[in-house]
C-alpha cells in the first residue's frame, strides 16, 4: 500500500527540478521555433533534448536518458547542426516552400501530435499504474526490452520501417545524377584562358608580388621589402634575392608614364636624350 501510495506522490525536489527544467526546455522549444537563423533553433532544440535526458534520468529510465544524450543529442543534431553551419542557411529559405502545402501539412501533423499528448497525459491520470520500483525491479534495459519485443513490438517495427525509408528518400532527394563527362584539370585551366580570368594566385593583401619566383620578397605599401613574403628555410641559407632597388626604380618609370600618359607633367625634350644616352 505504501509502495502504491509513493507511486502516486511527488517530492518537493521532484517538483522543483520539473517546474525549473520544464520552464528550460518550453523556452527551447518556443525558441527553435521562432528564431530566425536555422543555427540558433538547432541549439536552442539541443538544449530542450538535454532537459528531456535529465527528466529521462530523474525518472529511472536510464537507458532512454543515455541515448537521449549520446545519440540524438550528441550525434543526430550535431551531425545536423554542422550541415547548417557548412550549407548555410539563411532566414530568406523558410519563406521559399518546395513542396506545395507543406505549411499546412506541418500545421495538421502539429495538431495531431497535440491530441496524442493529450490523450496520453489523460489516460496516465485517470488510469493507476505500478511505479517506477515494479517497472524496473530486473533492471530499466530488461524491462525496456520486454515492452519493446512484446507487447508494443508491431509499433517497434513500424517505427523501424519509418525511419528506414526516411533515410532512402533523403538519400535520393540529395543525389544529383550526373549526365555530363566530369572536366578536367587541364580542361577547367583551358576554359579559364579563354575566358580572360586570372591564371596565377593572386598576392597576398598589401604586398606587391614582383616576380614568380620564391626567392624575391615582396614589396609592401611603403616600397620597402617584406622578408615575411619568402620562405624562413630561404632566409636561413642567405639565398634571397635583394632587387628592391631595380624594383623601386621600375615602379618610379611606372609612375612617370603613368603621370606623362594623363597629361599631368610635361614631357621635356631632354628627358628623351638623357634616356637614349643611358640605354646605349
Amino acid at each position: 500500500m505504501s509502495a502504491q501510495l509513493a507511486a502516486y506522490s511527488t517530492s518537493t525536489g521532484e517538483a522543483v527540478q520539473f517546474w525549473m527544467l520544464g520552464t528550460v526546455a518550453v523556452i527551447g522549444a518556443l525558441c527553435t521555433v521562432f528564431m530566425k537563423k536555422a543555427v540558433h533553433s538547432a541549439l536552442c532544440l539541443a538544449g530542450t533534448m538535454i532537459v528531456l535526458a535529465i527528466f529521462y534520468l530523474a525518472n529511472g529510465a536510464y537507458f532512454l536518458g543515455i541515448v537521449q544524450i549520446v545519440v540524438y543529442t550528441g550525434a543526430i543534431m550535431m551531425l545536423f547542426l554542422f550541415v547548417v553551419m557548412l550549407v548555410g542557411v539563411t532566414a530568406a529559405d523558410s519563406l521559399k516552400e518546395t513542396i506545395k502545402g507543406q505549411r499546412w501539412l506541418a500545421l495538421l501533423c502539429g495538431l495531431g501530435f497535440g491530441i496524442l499528448l493529450i490523450a496520453g497525459i489523460g489516460n496516465a491520470s485517470i488510469t493507476e499504474f505500478n511505479g517506477l520500483a515494479q517497472a524496473n525491479a530486473n533492471g530499466n534495459v530488461e524491462g525496456l526490452a520486454a515492452l519493446i519485443f512484446t507487447k508494443y513490438v508491431f509499433a517497434f517495427e513500424i517505427t523501424g520501417a519509418l525511419l528506414i525509408t526516411a533515410a532512402v528518400g533523403a538519400m535520393v532527394l540529395t543525389h544529383r545524377e550526373r549526365t555530363e563527362r566530369a572536366k578536367t584539370q587541364r580542361e577547367l585551366s583551358e576554359e579559364r584562358i579563354r575566358e580572360g580570368k586570372h591564371i596565377p594566385p593572386l598576392p597576398a593583401p598589401g604586398v606587391y608580388a614582383r616576380h614568380n619566383a620564391v626567392d624575391i620578397a615582396g614589396l609592401l605599401p611603403d616600397g620597402t621589402p617584406s622578408d615575411l613574403t619568402v620562405s624562413k628555410t630561404l632566409r636561413e641559407r642567405g639565398q634571397i634575392r635583394d632587387v628592391s632597388t631595380e624594383a623601386l626604380n621600375d615602379l618610379r618609370a611606372l609612375e612617370q608614364r603613368a603621370e606623362e600618359r594623363l597629361g599631368r607633367t610635361a614631357i621635356e625634350p631632354s628627358t628623351f636624350k638623357r634616356a637614349e644616352e643611358a640605354s646605349k
